[in-house]
Parts: C-alpha cells; structure tokens; sequence
C-alpha cells in the first residue's frame, strides 16, 4: 500500500466515524473531510467524469470596487489575463455600482440588501461573484493573481465547480504552500484545511455556490453586530457549503460535481506586494483603529 493510500484509509475512517448530518458546522470534522477530498483529487478518486467543455461559459470576470480608480500595481495584474480574449473569452470587471446593478436586475430583494450590508469591498467582491457565478457561470479570479500559463484552459473544462485547497498552519501561524498540499503524508496536526473562493470556476446554477450564497444571504441578513468575512461570504462559507454537499453525494452513492485544483499556482501567482494591503481596502485591516 501506497503512503497515500494509507493516507485516504486513515482520513476515510476518521470522517466516516465522526461524521453527523450536520458535520460541516464542526470545525474539525470539515477539515479532516476537506483534507480527505484533497487526498482523493490527488489519487484521481471519485474524480468527475469528463463532460462537454462548454458547460462552463467562456466568461471571465473580476471585480474592483471603484472601476475608475483602480490603482497601476492592481491593473498590471488584471491585464495578465488580457491573452484569454484571444480565445475567444469575453472579460468583465464590475464594482460596487455595476455590482450592485447587476444583482437587482437578476436577482431579488433579500440579495440587493445582504449586498448592501457587506462592510468591506472585499465581501462586496465575495459576495457578487457568487451572485454572477450562479447567474451565468464563467471564471472569476481576484484582482492580485497574475497569470502564468496557459493551463486556464483546464478552468473552463468539464461542467464542474473548480476551488482551490488551503491550509492554514496553527503552530507556523502561516499559510502552508501548494506544494506541501499535495504532499500525501502531511500531517493534520494542528492544520487547518479548507478550500478558497479565489478563483472560482462553474456552470450557471451549480448547487454548492447556490447553497453558499444563500447561506451567505441569511447570516447578513439575520447579523445583529458586525459580521466576520471569512465565514459569512469568503472562503468559510464556501467551505461549509462545499462539505455539506459532498457529503451528501457521498452518502448517495453520487459522483462529485467539483474538482479540487491541486495544480492552480502552475497557472497563476498571486502578488503580495501591491500597495492596498497596506491600507483599509485590505479586508485584514477592516477592523483596525
């Protein structure tokens, strides 16, 4: 038996014992399941079937909150993925204004207001593209990812939600690499798995983002205080939404309809050193006085 073999055996066991109906809302158990769906990308266990590669739009968009503002270092990034118009991909940018447009005219009211009650442009941004993704489907990728290669054809293919795994060191305090993810004998300890909204790639109507916005949409609508972004509108909350329902195709026996994108930074890099983190149009620095 393979390291990783023993790996999805151990993982499998744990989840399957410790897992309840609503297993997704405990911390540990999602992470031991993230981590188990991760393990089975890698081994090309339960992987999707291939489909028809136009299943996903050839629809690119990001989202900047003020389009007439957008700062040099930011758009040199976006402009690297200028190169798929070539290909025949239509590229959108929206922001607070065109964002907010777009959700009134395909979408109702409780999604206009839970809009309007995100604090930050940074949930504004989380918030709209699973607004746009359920809609109409296509590629969404944050405003700081440079494109690298043209693996981003793998995005569109396949009628498929594509996420990207991460995992967050407690005992580092850091962000482990990509390419510690994909290392089968990674030790879970004290490790937190979890898979980003950054980029996003789907069909119009793909039930996990469908599930994530209307989760999203009753905690900011229901919120009382201030609401924290990771778990109301970014990757928390895609998270729980994603391990729910692959539990429940797990449970009936069903193929996934996502891929974890084991191979994302191979096709894109993101760029740290841009002059907004310094600023509160960080989402890091939203509560700071």
């Amino acid at each position: 038996m393979t390291p990783l073999e023993d790996s999805l055996d151990g993982r499998q066991a744990e989840v399957t014992n410790t897992a309840a109906p609503d297993f997704e809302n405990d911390h540990w158990t999602r992470s031991s399941f993230v981590r188990l769906l991760t393990l089975q990308e890698l081994d090309g266990i339960n992987r999707a079937p291939a489909q028809d590669s136009g299943a996903i739009p050839s629809t690119f968009v990001q989202y900047w909150h003020d389009s007439s503002a957008i700062p040099p270092d930011v758009r040199e990034c976006m402009e690297s993925w200028s190169p798929l118009q070539a290909h025949g991909v239509s590229m959108h940018v929206f922001d607070d204004v065109s964002g907010r447009r777009y959700i009134a005219e395909n979408f109702g009211a409780r999604e206009v207001t839970a809009f309007d009650r995100c604090r930050h442009p940074a949930m504004r941004s989380d918030f709209f593209r699973m607004c746009f993704l359920v809609a109409e489907g296509g590629l969404y990728v944050d405003t700081d990812d440079v494109l690298c290669s043209a693996g981003w054809t793998e995005l569109f293919a396949r009628n498929t939600l594509k996420v990207q795994p991460l995992c967050y060191d407690i005992d580092a305090g850091a962000m482990l690499p990509a390419g510690d993810i994909r290392q089968s004998n990674l030790s879970t300890e004290n490790r937190i798995f979890y898979v980003n909204n950054n980029p996003l790639a789907a069909p119009a109507g793909h039930p996990i983002l469908q599930r994530a916005l209307v989760r999203s949409i009753d905690i900011l609508l229901g919120a009382d205080r201030k609401t924290e972004i990771q778990s109301t509108t970014g990757p928390g909350n895609l998270t729980v939404s994603l391990a729910a329902h692959a539990h429940d195709l797990q449970m009936g026996g069903e193929t996934p309809d996502f891929e974890i994108l084991v191979d994302w930074d191979s096709i894109a890099d993101t760029r740290w050193n841009l002059g907004y983190r310094n600023d509160c149009r960080n989402w890091r620095n939203m509560d700071r006085t």
